[in-house]
């Protein structure tokens, strides 16, 4: 049987390496293409069984590959990479004549089973003769599974016992709390200790697809069903058939779409996207928000009844600051979790540190947490994390603050911007704090108008950690900026002012951003909270120049 070749088509040479190597693991034939220009050149020249096909492409987008592709009587399945933010672009190429797609990021297990589907009984040789990959928890998978939800706060305990005694029901699981606070490990944990625990575990994020392809997602669509349909898919119900179905964020899912799940919860049965013969599964379902559901139902968000089906049996996890005594048992087990790989000889925090993160709110719960325990052990410097504890949850977990006094103990003030020219000074807006947002949907975050490339002194060797104490800090990124765009010649509208603000004021949060991570584009993107292809975009639009291109050290 001849290996089956698959052009993979993305312009991030990371993601070509790892889907070469991936696929090749796994039985695949695989070429890349790193521009479309290069992928239509190839398709026209050469044969593949199916395509992974990037949407953002400079140059050349990858909804443009499609349609020449198809336009030339192209006919391997095309599979659409897209990232979350660009799931109308998903739409459209189903429309234009894409097999199916892929939200980014995704994991192996979801890739295999894009492919299969597209690639319909035809599988590698490798992956023929493997054993299939495992979607289930062993009982010793369960029990580990299981352990990982650590605390003895009394409210916990409630929990998890609640957890014990309807485990081995049937009946609909809704899990309430604030975002990090572990509604999905007891959704998994649910499961392991059910009679399902043989059979998937399949989640669906209901906030991350728009309703049309959450519904496709959720129950499949026959083929013809729309532009761009060209072969049956099952939805995630049927894939978790026999096993339990989990529905995170439900209270983003569309009015129209709760009312095909009250369908499926009562009847047991639905109807594919496009189809005419009912579809029957027996799926637990397990549902979990971080909305109040009774505000949703007052304001015409969510149904009534989908909420009093849903609501057979409740748990409301407690965020992590109504349960301090779990934050040092949970430290330890993240220590040990993420020391390994960068760390060694270390079995617990200085008490300095433990003593914060006691004294800590932790608005971001146990995944704020988990996050900064991770943080400690790739720095191996405390004082970056208690600087943003001791700022009072000033500065988002995701971005800590830089230190606030130098050597002996003076206050740092930031020195005014030199990258405004006078003509921006005209419309920079005034100071802004953390959770400004500007006309983008970017957030802006609260920092000095000149980031600082923060870069620790050597660690002794007899401890991992420095001491916890103030340092100074190297800036060899610190290059001058030229200044943006002056404003167009002319009277300004107050709309172009305000456009000219939100821009200038973006501007200084990525620069600053930028030199506090040496420059690191996919670091910075993350601690801003958009995508890496969204910050290359916004440094071309703010004339932001990387001064290693440029500058000699």
């Amino acid at each position: 049987m001849d290996r089956i070749a698959v052009l993979v088509v993305d312009d991030e040479e990371s993601v070509r390496t790892f889907l070469s190597e991936l696929l090749g693991s796994s039985g695949y034939q695989v070429r890349c293409a790193s521009s479309g220009s290069q992928a239509l050149e190839m398709l026209s020249g050469g044969s593949f069984d199916a395509v992974l096909l990037d949407v953002v492409m400079p140059e050349m987008s990858g909804l443009e590959v499609l349609r020449r592709y198809r336009s030339t009587g192209g006919t391997a399945p095309v599979i659409v990479l897209s990232a979350l933010s660009g799931a109308d672009d998903a739409v459209r190429a189903l429309k234009m004549g894409a097999s199916d797609y892929l939200a980014k990021p995704f994991g192996n297990d979801e890739l295999q089973d894009v492919l299969a589907r597209a690639l319909g009984t035809r599988v590698p040789e490798r992956q023929a003769t493997a054993p299939a990959p495992r979607v289930v928890l062993t009982p010793a998978e369960a029990a580990a599974e299981a352990r990982v939800l650590i605390s003895t706060s009394p409210s916990m305990r409630r929990a998890r016992a609640l957890v014990e005694r309807i485990a081995d029901t049937d009946v609909p699981v809704l899990l309430l709390g604030e975002s990090g606070t572990g509604k999905e490990v007891i959704a998994r944990e649910i499961h392991a200790r059910s009679q399902r625990h043989g059979r998937p575990f399949i989640k669906v994020n209901c906030a991350a697809l728009p309703g049309e392809l959450l519904e496709s997602e959720l129950f499949g669509h026959e083929r013809g069903a729309f532009t761009g349909a060209t072969a049956e898919k099952p939805g995630k119900f049927e894939l978790a058939d026999q096993g339990t179905i989990f529905l995170d964020e439900i209270g983003e899912m569309a009015i129209r779409l709760q009312a095909k799940l009250l369908q499926v919860l009562q009847d047991e049965e639905f109807f594919r996207v496009g189809g005419k013969k009912s579809v029957r599964v027996d799926s637990r379902v397990v549902v979990a928000t971080n909305r109040d559901l009774e505000k949703e139902i007052a304001l015409g968000n969510f149904r009534e009844d989908l909420y009093y089906r849903l609501n057979v049996v409740a748990i409301r996890l407690p965020p992590l600051r109504e349960r301090r005594e779990d934050v040092v048992p949970l430290t330890d087990h993240f220590l040990k979790k993420y020391g390994k790989g960068f760390m060694t000889n270390v079995s617990e925090l200085p008490s300095e540190v433990l003593h914060a993160f006691t004294d800590y709110e932790w608005p971001g719960n146990v995944r704020e947490l988990e996050n900064m325990v991770r943080r400690l052990c790739v720095l191996k410097d405390p004082t970056l994390v208690l600087d943003e504890i001791h700022a009072g949850g000033r500065t988002p977990a995701s971005a800590p603050s830089l230190p606030t006094s130098f050597g002996g103990g003076d206050e740092f003030i930031p020195p005014p911007s030199r990258h405004m020219d006078e003509s921006a000074r005209v419309f920079a807006a005034p100071p802004v704090s953390h959770a400004a947002v500007s006309n983008s949907g970017v957030q802006v975050l609260e920092m000095p108008s000149r980031g600082v490339m923060m870069t620790p002194a050597p660690v002794a060797e007899a401890s991992p950690f420095n001491a916890v104490t103030p340092q100074r800090y190297a800036n060899p990124f610190d290059a001058p900026q030229p200044p943006p765009p002056p404003p167009p010649a002319g009277e300004l509208s107050l709309k172009d002012i305000g456009k000219r603000a939100a821009m200038l004021a973006e501007r200084e949060a990525i620069l600053a951003m930028l030199q506090r991570t040496a420059w690191n584009k996919r670091r910075a993107a993350g601690k801003l909270r958009i995508s890496y292809k969204a910050l290359l975009y916004k440094i071309k639009e703010c004339g932001i120049i990387d001064p290693r291109a440029s500058a000699e050290f």
